[in-house]
């Protein structure tokens, strides 16, 4: 079976051995398959999880005829997460606040909007520096949109020892700040300018420094810090995973610094949508031997 459709395949289609799905426009750089396919394989579930690409027009046709075909759900990627918060019939509180809709289940003839990408970091960060994201002191540069303002939204969610929300453009951030100061006393969240003067002076009060920018992506790309100095003691998290080393955790891991990039959160918000669809614990290392031989780790 091919593992990628449209809307117009599918909708010829009388029965189909796929049981998941990945939502997307464009969907075949996805690496779903790759987590998801393996987990499948590993705990005997019969089926495949497949990719399908989805105009924003198509979206709410698309979903039901998922439906209709017994798929366990799907989960959204760009640019439909907002359009799947607005489609769903249920919206979990979590993806209320978080402003966007990645993974959908299907029960009792309803679809359920749910986003992994906030406890996937969660566990990202335990995994990767054994530390809890509630007693960390957390810088994210690039809060204002997409998963830094996710990433943002669950460190105010797990009420963690401070935020400190940094990015270029403030008005994004200032309202974020806003919506989620009611989880912390004033003195433990506050909005910084993107600049080299004001890193230099919050680093000394952080713990851990997260990009949250495409940043590092290419190679001529500027620094996240702009020259500011790392401290080892600093744990730095860089959500970009392509290259697998960026000139971030470069910088960091010359210094001493514990560094992981954006694979892990990858990895774990796949693991949270599988138990979301399953209600059973995901097999974590069958998954992450199949995303990581897709990148050829």
């Amino acid at each position: 079976m091919a593992n990628f459709f449209t809307l117009a395949e599918l909708q010829t289609m009388r029965k189909t051995s796929a049981v998941l799905s990945v939502f997307g426009d464009p969907v075949a750089h996805s690496l779903s398959p790759q987590l998801h396919n393996p987990a499948l394989k590993a705990l005997g579930i019969p089926g495949e999880y497949v990719r399908i690409e989805v105009k924003e027009a198509e979206f709410t046709a698309a979903l039901k005829r998922i439906h209709e075909l017994g798929l366990y759900g799907t989960n959204v990627t760009i640019p439909h997460k907002f359009t799947a918060l607005r489609t769903v019939d249920i919206v979990s509180e979590q993806a209320q606040r978080l402003g966007a809709v990645n993974t959908i289940i299907f029960r009792n003839g309803q679809s359920i909007g749910r986003n992994s990408d906030g406890p996937g970091f969660v566990r990202a960060v335990q995994e990767g520096f054994s530390a809890a994201v509630k007693d960390l002191r957390i810088l994210i540069i690039g809060a204002g949109g997409g998963a830094g303002r996710a990433v943002a939204v669950q460190c105010a969610l797990e009420n963690c020892q401070e935020l400190v929300l940094m990015n270029r453009s403030l008005d994004k951030v200032t309202a974020l700040q806003q919506e989620l100061s009611a989880f912390f006393p004033a003195n433990r969240i506050r909005v910084e300018p993107w600049t080299a003067d004001r890193i230099a002076a919050v680093l000394g009060s952080v713990d851990l420094i997260i990009n949250g920018t495409n940043l590092g992506m290419k190679a001529d790309d500027p620094e996240v810090l702009a020259g500011a100095a790392l401290e080892s003691r600093h744990l730095a998290y860089d959500m970009v995973y392509k290259p697998l080393e960026t000139k971030f955790l470069q910088q960091a891991k010359a210094i001493g610094c514990q560094a992981i990039n954006g694979l892990p959160m990858l990895l774990h918000q796949g693991a949270v949508s599988f138990e979301w669809w399953f209600d059973q614990p995901a097999p974590i290392e069958a998954m992450r031997h199949g995303l990581y031989s897709a990148l050829g780790g």
